[in-house]
């Protein structure tokens, strides 16, 4: 005979309880494994980080190394995302956002490598630590950018409804967006991880991102 608790958890839709405990354990599990992450891999690419340093400060010794840029975060919360330097100075002058295009004249030549195997990329495990970002889901837009992709596509904000990741499975499969075609099917893939989300799959687009170290798609 079930025991009462069953009964009335059953009886009151005890499945979608039990269901709501396991996703708060693994958002838990997941802050846990975004932080162990993100100290790990600050450890262990540090040399790599401190040689970027190094080539950015003797190409262009004008301005700073890290370069910040505001983007949307979980629930539309506005924060500062880092990266290496790799264009010069003002290269966006005039104030309007511009994705990068291939060949672009405004990233230093010898800073294309950085970009190519996004280890330009690796100041962004500090956002992690700062809880800003995770090390898997939808990449944050830039503010202008996202409202104007809102207006042409209407799901478009769905994709805040978990953390930013420093990879994901749009950026995996979808590679890098060059026009609306692109940017409606990374949009598929971020709300296909948010729908199926867990454990498994966040380990798999991990390994799988190894391959974008020689991203001859990036820009």
């Amino acid at each position: 005979m079930p025991e009462p608790i069953t009964v009335v958890m059953v009886g009151i839709g005890g499945s979608s309880i039990l269901a709501e405990i396991a996703r708060r354990q693994f958002r838990i599990f997941k802050e846990f494994m975004n932080i162990g992450g993100a100290t790990t891999a600050l450890f262990l690419f540090s040399p790599v980080i401190l040689l970027c340093v190094v080539l950015i400060k003797l190409a262009d010794p004008s301005g700073p190394v890290l370069y910040q840029q505001a983007r949307v975060g979980h629930n539309g919360r506005l924060f500062s995302i880092f990266k290496l330097r790799t264009m010069y100075m003002n290269a966006e002058a005039h104030g309007r956002a511009v994705r990068a295009g291939e060949d672009d004249s405004r990233v230093i030549p010898i800073c294309r490598w950085m970009r190519r195997s996004h280890l330009d990329e690796l100041p962004q495990l500090l956002n992690i630590l700062r809880g800003d970002m995770g090390l898997v889901g939808p990449r944050p837009e830039r503010p202008e950018l996202f409202e104007e992709l809102s207006r042409e596509l209407p799901d478009f904000e769905k994709r805040l409804a978990i953390k930013p990741g420093l990879t994901g499975l749009a950026q995996v499969y979808n590679g890098y967006d060059t026009d609306l075609d692109s940017v409606r099917r990374k949009l598929k893939y971020d709300l296909d991880y948010i729908g199926r989300v867990g454990l498994g799959l966040d380990c798999r687009l991990l390994l799988a991102t190894v391959r974008k170290l020689n991203d001859r798609g990036a820009r």
